[in-house]
């Protein structure tokens, strides 16, 4: 699986729908806000990049709204349609 880092933070690629990940567009938008969440999702809407943290139940942030399991339904309903889209899944070392 591949790997990349954002701010010092190593994130598997877990999907990368359109070959749409840039890092330093990714690290211009990540603040400290993102730290708690397991995964990290960025769609890209008229061109522009929205990130959206998701958890997994065992994390003790962990509230419905950001669900992993939702991940999908938040891609269908909350995003342009066919966006170009991924997810990335921190590695806890």
């Amino acid at each position: 699986m591949k790997k990349i880092k954002i701010n010092g933070k190593e994130y598997e690629v877990v999907e990368d729908i359109g070959d749409c990940i840039n890092t330093s567009e990714i690290e211009y938008l990540y603040t400290d806000y993102f730290e708690n969440y397991d995964y990290i999702c960025g769609d890209y809407s008229y061109d522009k990049l929205r990130l959206k943290g998701f958890n997994d139940k065992t994390n003790k942030s962990f509230n419905k709204v950001n669900d992993i399991a939702t991940y999908k339904k938040y891609i269908e309903d909350l995003c342009s349609y066919k966006a170009k889209h991924f997810l990335l899944k921190k590695v806890n070392k």
